[in-house]
């Protein structure tokens, strides 16, 4: 298997893919032609710097198209993308670093100097020259025949309250995700979604543009920080169908904006914490939409959520219902996760350890109405909630 022959392939190279706002508010569209092509390149590029299948490439890349583009490379040639927060402190990096062994890092050149000494780079700039068709290039990596546990990601958590833990996912982890794709993102062919979330979170690394082309959608990039004052306009000028944020965001657009109707829009969703009623009621009175919250973690991907067609109506609060395949179970309070019916499921943590039960304990204290609709109560350890996010220590 390889995502590229999988996925990209499968479309028409005509097809738009995605469509990229950069700092300046320029809106740019890439087809599925582009995308190949750059990535093509940049996979020779990649291989003639020493990195070959197996190898970690970390991405210090903000929400633009070459984020995206070195994704794919790495799914070509089977290296293992790391994606991470630009943001991020140099001990944070270093930590990072340490832990994933990087054979090459890709990033704008700003975030580039908080590096560690010794780790080659790639710029934007020289990306820049290696998309240059004009210039002669490096011969591309062939696609690579992958398993479906290969590794293919490499996604952090915070570590808020301990040190980050480094969750490697496999090839099928970006297939897998086809079932939340449908059944809670709600994405359909021809749609245009975006996720708010920055590079660098699971959720940015599955909703971005995996789970959006998954089902013929294209994807909507925008570089800069969340900024309240022109997030739904954006979703207007743009003619967002599907808008993906965290719980926060909602929040501070009912808190901080004045909401009105949002004609292309059709679905909204959320996960990370459950929303206020008075949040999902704000939204529903002005833009006829309610937002549909749903529930994973870093290691297990989606596994709960409103569907398509479902009301929250007098179940606000709740994080929906398993996903279909996905089974869980309540014991004790705690949801816990049949393994063999997660697609999604992790790997294994950076260091190699594995998960080997039958049935994964999240933690997260639930109940269970009569319906199936399950709601979050709170944690069995002290994990912690930070901006939409949940956050558990090592």
């Amino acid at each position: 298997m390889n995502f590229v022959d999988d996925v990209i392939q499968k479309f028409p190279f005509s097809q738009e893919a995605v469509i990229a706002i950069d700092g300046e508010g320029k809106r740019e569209v890439f087809c599925f032609s582009h995308l190949f092509a750059r990535s093509l390149g940049l996979s020779g590029a990649m291989l003639d710097r020493g990195v070959r299948r197996g190898d970690v490439v970390m991405i210090m890349v903000s929400g633009r198209i070459e984020w995206v583009v070195s994704m794919l490379a790495c799914f070509r040639m089977g290296a293992i993308a790391l994606p991470l927060n630009p943001q991020l402190s140099k001990e944070d990096l270093a930590y990072r670093v340490t832990a994933a062994n990087p054979s090459l890092a890709i990033g704008e050149s700003d975030y580039l100097g908080n590096l560690p000494d010794g780790i080659p780079t790639f710029d934007m700039a020289d990306l820049e020259q290696i998309f240059d068709e004009d210039i002669a290039q490096a011969t591309p990596a062939k696609v690579a025949d992958l398993d479906p546990e290969d590794p293919a990601l490499i996604v952090f958590t915070s570590g808020t309250t301990g040190k980050p833990k480094g969750i490697v996912h496999s090839q099928r982890y970006l297939l897998g995700q086809a079932i939340q794709a449908q059944h809670w993102l709600g994405a359909e062919p021809g749609d245009l979604c975006w996720c708010t979330a920055a590079p660098g979170w699971s959720k940015s690394s599955r909703n971005s543009f995996i789970a959006p082309w998954l089902r013929g959608a294209k994807a909507l990039l925008v570089q800069g920080r969340f900024d309240p004052a022109t997030r739904l306009d954006i979703v207007r000028q743009q003619e967002v169908n599907v808008l993906c944020q965290a719980p926060t965001e909602y929040r501070i657009l009912a808190r901080r904006t004045e909401l009105g109707p949002t004609p292309s829009l059709r679905r909204m969703v959320s996960a990370g914490e459950a929303l206020n009623p008075e949040v999902i009621d704000d939204f529903r009175l002005a833009t006829g939409l309610e937002i549909a919250d749903g529930y994973g973690q870093t290691e297990t991907g989606a596994v709960t959520g409103f569907r398509p067609g479902e009301s929250v109506l007098r179940r606000e609060g709740s994080m929906g219902r398993p996903l279909p395949g996905i089974e869980t179970r309540v014991v004790a309070g705690e949801l816990q996760l049949k393994v063999d019916t997660s697609p999604t499921f992790f790997h294994s943590y950076v260091d190699g350890r594995r998960f080997e039960g039958e049935w994964w304990p999240t933690g997260d204290l639930v109940t269970e109405d009569e319906d199936g609709y399950l709601f979050h109560e709170g944690r069995n350890d002290d994990m912690i909630s930070s901006s939409g996010y949940r956050i558990g220590p090592v």
